[in-house]
């Protein structure tokens, strides 16, 4: 009885499985077939450079995966985040190669106020934008992915 019991459950789950495979196939085949581009913001907030370098991995990562013309890729930084895009940031070297990979990068504005920074304490190619966390807000309701590493 266990066994058919068993047999039953697998089957009835394969059966689940395939569909919903040969769906998402279909969507990403439509998706392709579309042209359109893909849209993704990425939160930088903390001050931590594991998390800077997490950031710009999932920024190459996805240039990798969608094709670097197909993907508009944005990170923000504000906050400790401010950090990543300094002159003398560990991770600058890795900035300047996302930057000229097509990734924008966007500095806020009032973190850079409140921590009495100027354009020359940022590395060169960095955008600024007057608020970071309502830069995010509008992106997302634009459609953009967003992610937080």
């Amino acid at each position: 009885m266990v066994k058919l019991l068993l047999l039953a459950f697998l089957s009835a789950a394969a059966s689940f499985a395939a569909p919903v495979a040969a769906q998402q196939t279909s969507i990403d085949s439509a998706e392709a077939a579309s042209g359109a581009r893909q849209k993704l913001v990425i939160q930088v907030s903390d001050n931590d450079p594991v998390k800077w370098n997490l950031a710009l991995n999932n920024a190459r990562n996805v240039q990798s995966e969608l094709g670097k013309e197909n993907v508009d890729i944005e990170i923000v930084a504000y906050g400790p985040g401010l950090n990543m895009v300094l002159a003398e940031s560990v991770a600058a070297n890795r900035v300047n190669t996302a930057l000229g990979e097509n990734v924008s990068v966007v500095a806020c504005d009032n973190t850079m106020h409140s921590m009495k920074l100027g354009e020359a304490d940022l590395m060169g190619g960095i955008r600024h934008v007057k608020a970071g966390v309502v830069h995010l807000m509008q992106r997302q309701r634009a459609g953009w992915a967003y992610i937080r590493p």
